[in-house]
């Protein structure tokens, strides 16, 4: 049977488990491998599973040890989703994934992202790649106020600036702690994690999860 899991440091309140589990019926075992040695959770995903997720702090070691790079993983300079294949290991980043698939219906024109860690980089690439004008911004750049049609807040807090965001559509990449709900046009980070979810699970397994079904867990546990 194949295994399915998520390694990081610390994953212990990661929805993960839930979400992989309502998706597919819980037809695939999917586990925490969690310890603080990425050495060692690598070796245990190649012991004993088909694929990974990915979360800090491991991204950026499991990109490098990848050998075929999705272009969006080049993009980024890092990894959220790891699968072993008779070609080899092969690297995707289903951050990038969702965002594009939440972006595309929004039609085109400006969007800004704010803060550049791995969540920044995946959605400025992914509002690159879809046509936007993109600017990027640091935390400490935007105290004046932000304007663009699509704004991505991607900050793990809210900071100056933050109540002076003007665009049609603001997504907060930050789903257990939102700071900026209630903004019109907002797009939680519940609706992020769903579509990186589903877009990274078909990568996993090659199967279509459950969308309703994850939709319903993420739901019943934030």
């Amino acid at each position: 049977m194949d295994r399915f899991g998520l390694i990081g440091h610390p994953i212990g309140h990661s929805l993960s488990p839930r979400l992989f589990t309502a998706g597919y019926a819980g037809r695939h075992p999917y586990d925490l491998i969690e310890t603080p040695d990425f050495g060692e959770a690598w070796e245990r995903f190649l012991a004993g599973y088909k694929a990974i997720n990915v979360t800090a702090p491991f991204k950026g070691d499991a990109f490098a040890r990848a050998d075929w790079k999705s272009p969006e993983c080049v993009r980024t300079g890092a990894t959220n989703l790891v699968v072993r294949t008779p070609e080899g290991l092969k690297a995707y980043n289903s951050d990038y994934l969702g965002v594009r698939a939440i972006l595309e219906p929004l039609g085109r024109g400006t969007a800004a992202v704010i803060g550049y860690g791995g969540a920044g980089k995946a959605a400025l690439a992914a509002a690159e790649d879809l046509g936007f004008s993109c600017t990027l911004y640091r935390h400490a750049e935007i105290a004046g106020g932000v304007a663009a049609d699509v704004i991505i807040y991607t900050l793990p807090r809210f900071v100056e600036g933050a109540g002076r965001l003007d665009c049609a559509h603001l997504l907060e990449a930050n789903y257990r702690d939102a700071c900026l709900a209630g903004h019109p046009g907002y797009i939680p980070g519940t609706e992020w994690l769903l579509q990186q979810a589903v877009t990274g699970y078909v990568l996993m397994t090659g199967e279509q999860p459950d969308a309703a079904a994850m939709r319903e867990a993420i739901t019943g546990s934030i």
